[in-house]
């Protein structure tokens, strides 16, 4: 028998200028948990918390919360604050539809999970390229440019890529892989392959990470690594128009294409209409050594 989840002060509003409401967010979650918890599923769970609704400041919370249901399950791992000494930390999974709906409830308004499942948590699923666009009226237009390089890069190297909005202001674009690979391997093919892009488009993306130094687009290769999270697809983020982290098509990333014009409802008539076009990060993953190989012979030559 499914679980119940009871929300409380569903007219408190989240979104101040837009009117959203906890209500609202939750009916959202609810009806697209069918495609969002697969993405979830058995990864470790960072709560972020906005108890004071979008507008207010948010903190994360990666130990599973006293007074929280049985039946969400937790897993233990090791986690190194940077404040110093290990720590054990028992962190939820949201498996289920209701566990997602349990974290609404607890002022989560975006889901973060990390890019390994606990069954193998030293193997990430995917290649994680997170394009920062410069803040620039024109800023996300060269994001849309960057993220086509990324993916002409990665056809050369026989590696999918798949792309979605960050929700906020950037671009997510995950190569998915077979679980071989560990974290070391995945910062290192990041970085080559973001370090070789720089190269060859120098002033449309960059590596440098203070921002004085920056021109174009910030190709993040440092997201990857154990234990770090992004936004998961289908997400919505504390943004003004709450706004949908949403999986495009390639051919739908236009040079007119803007993070808030993915609304809650646009993302689930987009999902009622073509189901998860973002499975394959799921389903279809491919071996990292073949593809390092041939970045090392590109980045060589």
């Amino acid at each position: 028998m499914p679980h119940q989840v009871q929300l409380s002060s569903p007219d408190r509003v989240l979104f101040p200028g837009d009117g959203v409401t906890k209500a609202d967010l939750f009916a959202y979650y609810e009806r697209v948990a069918a495609v969002l918890v697969p993405h979830l599923r058995n990864r470790p769970f960072t709560m972020k918390r906005f108890r004071d609704g979008a507008g207010g400041p948010g903190f994360f919370q990666k130990q599973a919360p006293k007074g929280m249901p049985s039946w969400i399950p937790t897993r233990r791992f090791t986690t190194h604050p940077r404040e110093g000494g290990p720590r054990e930390v028992d962190f939820p999974l949201v498996n289920s539809p209701e566990a997602l709906l349990w974290m609404v409830q607890m002022h989560c308004i975006d889901m973060n999970a990390w890019y390994s499942r606990i069954d193998k948590p030293a193997r990430p699923d995917y290649v994680v390229f997170d394009l920062d666009p410069p803040e620039e009226p024109d800023g996300f237009a060269l994001a849309i440019e960057a993220a086509h390089l990324v993916r002409e890069l990665l056809e050369e190297l026989e590696l999918p890529g798949y792309v979605k909005t960050s929700g906020a202001d950037g671009i997510h674009v995950l190569a998915p892989i077979q679980r071989r690979a560990t974290f070391d391997d995945t910062y290192a093919f990041a970085e080559a392959a973001s370090r070789l892009l720089e190269q060859r488009h120098s002033g449309t993306v960059t590596t440098a990470w203070r921002k004085e130094k920056r021109s174009g687009v910030l190709l993040d290769h440092r997201q990857n690594g154990w234990g770090k999270t992004i936004a998961s697809v289908y997400s919505v983020r504390p943004k003004p128009g709450a706004p949908v982290s949403t999986p495009l098509r390639w051919e739908e990333l236009t040079p007119g294409v803007r993070p808030r014009q993915f609304t809650m409802e646009v993302a689930l008539g987009r999902v009622a209409e073509r189901g998860d076009i973002f499975a394959p990060v799921l389903d279809e993953p491919r071996p990292l050594g073949p593809a390092a190989k041939r970045l090392a012979r590109l980045a060589g030559g």
